[in-house]
């Protein structure tokens, strides 16, 4: 269908309330749409259903009416959580019905030019860092989409002298069909979420439909150290600025000199910029950037450079970069106790994303990891185990399997928590058992290398009860 011209009268179905769900069923019906909202939830499960309803929306919770989707529905929007398998999308599918999430609709009725920005890891401070680096320099930006705040929410009161900083997911990006930023970037790709695409193909193509629609006057931001970036470039039509923390690029953002890949040195760094004229541009020494970590580092560069795309002047940059402290759940410090040092890395929830943590530090480490098994061997851990963990403390799901990749890699500490009836307090034992086996000059890492389901509503909820443990020590 036509957006948002058309959305007039039409018939549209919002399937899922969550944040996303209620702001875009909200922005459909401001459009004259009429909006019927389905969530599976029991409709006591459902406190926004009755906001909604008293604005004219019509709600229906506890299941999916065999009748909810027919012919006369002109779009679905589903929450970018729900699988495509469940019935009203196929059915929708079936009938030739648009599918998609709040993110296509944002894009149709937002004023302002969109930088999108996805990965497997470092979205959010990238995204973060982003819109810091706008503000700096006077910008305007609106941070929105998968950070927080619901994009239809933030596009609805974007004006053209605004910037669009939106973080966007595998699963968001899925749901687009004609959605086109301003600026896309591609941080990095890791197999995470296969549950939900069934494979890397499907994940893969789902990241790359941020480029789908892009062309002249269309920035694309890229890893060019990492091989799944590197493989869409003939794909993409808009002109390409990539970043780099290994290599001198002939335009674009670089470490110089470059990190020698999985090779520790002391050698002095800076962040650069180089134009398409080979003028190079300092902007900050590495040692100055605020937060830890080689991949930090790489989170930095993509900043500067989606930052540069946007129209920022690379050479007043150096602010944001050093005074940033990182987001919450990421690598976050918590506390010092006794000369151990405790840090905060919920978010890590695949194996590469706990790799890169723990390769953050040269202290000794004391990892708390395990989560929901999703079928990951977490053979991938094996050489970082050996090379940085003293000991392991493992729960949820997945304990076994990676106690068994850290007995492999030579470590004698293992501890495997049991499962108690109270997930927190299993994490609360999980915390104990890291500090008991903790000296003078370590580091406590909670970094799961696993999603948060099978114990938690989510890795805030698990990061948070993680810092909480820490302090009742």
């Amino acid at each position: 269908m036509k957006h948002p011209e058309s959305y007039r009268d039409q018939e549209v179905i919002v399937l899922g309330l969550a944040k996303s769900g209620v702001q875009v069923a909200k922005v459909l019906h401001s459009y004259g749409a009429v909006v019927t909202v389905n969530d599976q939830k029991d409709r006591d499960q459902c406190p926004e259903a009755g906001e909604l309803e008293s604005l004219g929306i019509s709600v229906i919770c506890g299941g999916h009416p065999d009748n909810l989707v027919h012919p006369g529905i002109s779009l679905l929007v589903k929450n970018p959580g729900i699988p495509y398998r469940v019935q009203p999308i196929q059915k929708a599918l079936e009938l030739g019905i648009e599918v998609v999430t709040e993110v296509e609709v944002a894009y149709h009725i937002c004023n302002a030019p969109i930088i999108g920005i996805t990965g497997s890891n470092g979205k959010t401070t990238t995204t973060t860092w982003v819109g810091q680096m706008l503000e700096e320099v006077g910008m305007r930006p609106i941070v929105a989409g998968n950070i927080g705040t619901p994009l239809c929410e933030a596009a609805q009161n974007a004006d053209s002298g605004n910037w669009m900083v939106t973080e966007l997911s595998s699963f968001q990006l899925k749901g687009t069909e004609k959605f086109r930023p301003r600026v896309g970037c591609l941080l990095n790709l890791a197999e995470t979420h296969l549950d939900y695409h069934g494979g890397m193909e499907d994940y893969v193509s789902s990241k790359a439909k941020m480029f789908a629609n892009m062309g002249e006057g269309d920035t694309a931001v890229l890893n060019w150290d990492d091989s799944y970036c590197r493989e869409l470039v003939p794909y993409i039509k808009a002109k390409l600025l990539p970043f780099s923390t290994n290599e001198e690029l002939v335009e674009g953002v670089y470490v110089s000199p470059p990190f020698i890949p999985d090779v520790e040195d002391s050698l002095s760094r800076k962040i650069v910029y180089r134009d398409e004229h080979g003028q190079i541009t300092d902007i900050i020494p590495v040692e100055e950037v605020g937060i830890p970590g080689r991949f930090n580092i790489a989170n930095a560069a993509a900043a500067c450079a989606i930052s540069i795309a946007a129209g920022a002047p690379a050479d007043r940059l150096s602010g944001p970069l050093s005074s940033f402290r990182g987001v919450e759940h990421r690598l976050e410090y918590v506390m010092n106790l006794q000369g151990v040092a405790f840090y905060n890395n919920s978010k890590a929830t695949n194996s590469k994303a706990t790799t890169m943590a723990l390769t953050s530090f040269h202290e000794p480490i004391v990892l708390i990891a395990g989560g929901l098994d999703r079928g990951s061997d977490y053979m991938e851990l094996m050489s970082v185990l050996s090379e940085r963990v003293k000991a392991i403390v493992v729960l949820g799901q997945s304990a076994q399997k990676i106690a068994k990749v850290a007995e492999m890699a030579g470590l004698k500490h293992i501890v495997v928590v049991d499962n108690e009836e109270d997930a927190a307090n299993t994490l609360r034992s999980a915390v104990k058992e890291a500090a008991a086996a903790a000296e003078p000059g370590d580091i406590v890492l909670l970094s799961p290398a696993c999603a948060s389901w099978d114990m938690f509503t989510s890795y805030e909820e698990r990061g948070r009860i993680f810092k909480e443990a820490v302090h009742n020590l």
